[in-house]
């Protein structure tokens, strides 16, 4: 209430009260303010240490006193400077923290997909942290195509003729759709309509490239011929097909090949685009595991025929959020030239993040890259260091599996030994609330600890982290 919650009483009432005089009256409460002792929103932001602007304290602040009044108006007992702390601290939070990931997926989407290596991040401090020859050629001192380097990695490491790199995959897909097709048909299997997460749908993403779906073929099976009476039926731009990263169908199935699909395409005079989705620049490489032998590369689909192939820079690339388009040195011209290529390109950080992530593979030592030096543990060392956690916590080690995730190799099991806290479930949002939030995994009532995807350096963390929650 205006005035620290007090009112001016009418004169008449001040009477009533059985007062001599009527020259004395003054303000009186008219009822206790439940309020009054809340504190100022400044006073109660003084209170609070934190790395925040004083703008976001302040707003913290501001939001614990809206709280307080609540909780007083329900009776409930509060603590404003409590309640502050909680909100400027889930805000602290929220602008990013180092996660000790043992949940067991190894790109997981909301933890930000694939980690960088050393290299890579220390390629991006150094072109974030002053001028760099982005797109000047500095031996001539005139204007070049930004990209260049890292157009001649991925040429050398897929056999493409030229590359493009966009900010992420759909980005690939919807640049790549435009340019090619706007205006005109594109035939997809029914199979191969996919969604990914909450927001990727493929007819969507068609629909805003200016392109028709033309669906071809059953839920589990599509031929060739399918996209051929498409094409004799259609007024086409190009021939899609799509890895159904997220999801397997399995059963009474069939598919086009690339092959096929590519003389089929060649013959109508129309481009086959082949979105692969997570990344594998080469099935053939030595050191790709079994388990993976399903997953399509970049390298195989060039050399099956496609003339675009896109994919994710931070899914089994394991490099930064990038999207890839590679094929011939026309097509990817034809894209290249598109209004849209501007409005999609990356930055000369996210450059030398992926050049320095390429160079990895070219060297042949693709361990550099975090997510391969997980995936490619050992089941002895990571037996080890389990037994070694579960001593220190009271746990027992069990047979498991981790998962690739990030809509990558789909169904797909990684045997890894784990960690299992028999009925200890409960402690699993205490491990999220910790400085450094460890994330692990709640399994028919018992904590599941995944030790694949965490550098063996942060095993201490997660055992200090564990112990205070028990």
């Amino acid at each position: 209430m205006p005035g620290g919650g007090r009112a001016r009483w009418r004169r008449d009432q001040f009477l009533a009260l059985g007062h001599a005089t009527d020259t004395t009256w003054q303000t009186r409460p008219v009822a206790d303010n439940p309020y009054r002792n809340l504190p100022s929103v400044d006073a109660l932001a003084d209170l609070v240490e934190s790395r925040l602007p004083r703008a976001l304290i302040v707003d913290a602040a501001r939001a614990a006193l809206d709280q307080a009044r609540r909780d007083i108006a329900g009776g409930v007992e509060t603590d404003p400077e409590q309640l502050t702390r909680m909100t400027a601290r889930a805000v602290e939070r929220s602008a990013g923290v180092s996660v000790v990931n043992a949940g067991g997926v190894l790109l997981h989407t909301n933890l930000g997909r694939a980690p960088w290596s050393e290299r890579a991040i220390e390629r991006a401090a150094l072109a974030a942290s002053g001028y760099g020859n982005l797109e000047i050629d500095i031996d001539t001192a005139e204007r070049s195509r930004r990209g260049g380097y890292v157009e001649r990695l991925l040429v050398a490491l897929t056999g493409a003729e030229a590359a493009l790199v966009v900010n992420n995959n759909a980005s690939a897909l919807l640049l790549t759709l435009t340019a090619t097709s706007a205006g005109r048909s594109i035939p997809v299997a029914r199979g191969e309509l996919i969604e990914i997460g909450g927001s990727y749908r493929l007819p969507e993403v068609m629909q805003a490239s200016g392109v028709r779906l033309v669906e071809v073929g059953t839920t589990n099976r599509t031929r060739v011929g399918d996209f051929q009476t498409a094409i004799q039926t259609h007024h086409c731009g190009a021939i899609l097909k799509v890895h159904p990263s997220n999801y397997r169908v399995e059963g009474f199935t069939e598919e086009a090949s690339v092959s096929d699909l590519a003389k089929l395409a060649s013959e109508s005079g129309v481009p086959l685009i082949y979105d692969i989705g997570s990344g594998l620049l080469d099935t053939d490489a030595i050191w790709v595991p079994r388990w993976l032998q399903g997953e399509p590369g970049a390298r195989q689909a060039l050399q099956d025929g496609a003339d675009l192939v896109t994919f994710s820079g931070d899914k089994l690339l394991g490099g930064p959020q990038a999207g890839i388009i590679l094929g011939s040195v026309d097509q990817v011209m034809e894209v290249r030239q598109s209004a849209l290529s501007r409005a999609l390109r990356v930055d000369g950080i996210t450059y030398a993040a992926l050049g320095a992530t390429l160079e990895h593979y070219l060297e042949g030592k693709p361990t550099s890259v975090p997510f391969w030096r997980y995936a490619l543990t050992e089941d002895t060392a990571l037996r080890s260091r389990c037994s070694a956690l579960a001593t220190e916590v009271g746990g027992v080690v069990t047979d498991g599996s981790s998962v690739v995730g990030a809509g990558s190799a789909p169904g797909i099991p990684i045997p890894t030994p784990q960690v299992r806290l028999r009925g200890r479930q409960g402690i699993f949002e205490c491990l999220l609330g910790q400085d450094r939030p460890v994330l692990t995994r709640r399994e028919g009532g018992d904590l599941v600890i995944d030790l694949r995807a965490v550098d063996p350096a942060d095993d201490e963390v997660a055992v200090a982290a564990i112990r205070r929650c028990l």
